[in-house]
């Protein structure tokens, strides 16, 4: 009964994923997930991260910052225009991102960087977790965004 189950959980994920030959793990397994696309445009000769990764139709675009002087509304804006750059290289667009997290410098930012973010993923906004960052967001940016999106 517990094998039957796992095997229903196996198939259902991997059709929810739309990837062929997906295996879950199980303890002491590996996952294999076929093929995954990277973005190139972020890579070094040893890179510690892509700035997307594609894997079936789900399109995983990095965090994104912004690194110059500015209010929480100029770096918003900036972070939102680079996040619709990399999913338009990925094949997707804002009005198909299904999850977004923000992270803030300052809670106290929220409401203007909630300005900005209004009305920029169509008409049916995507899922969002919204954190404040105690020791606050790397490199001086005062808001950071990834998101995940379909294609």
């Amino acid at each position: 009964m517990k094998a039957e189950r796992r095997s229903i959980l196996k198939r259902l994920f991997a059709s929810v994923v739309g990837v062929t030959g997906l295996r879950v793990a199980t303890a002491g397994t590996v996952v294999e997930t076929g093929r995954v696309d990277r973005s190139d445009d972020l890579q070094q000769d040893v890179p510690l991260y892509s700035g997307s990764t594609r894997l079936g139709n789900l399109v995983f675009i990095q965090g994104i910052g912004a690194h110059f002087e500015g209010d929480v509304k100029a770096h918003t804006d900036h972070v939102l225009k680079e996040i619709e750059k990399e999913l338009v290289k990925a094949g997707s667009s804002m009005a198909k991102v299904l999850k977004v997290n923000v992270l803030l410098h300052d809670p106290k930012d929220y409401k203007a960087m909630n300005e900005v973010y209004k009305g920029r993923f169509g008409s049916k906004p995507p899922v969002r977790t919204t954190v404040g960052v105690r020791s606050g967001v790397p490199n001086k940016s005062l808001v950071e965004m990834d998101c995940i999106a379909y294609v």
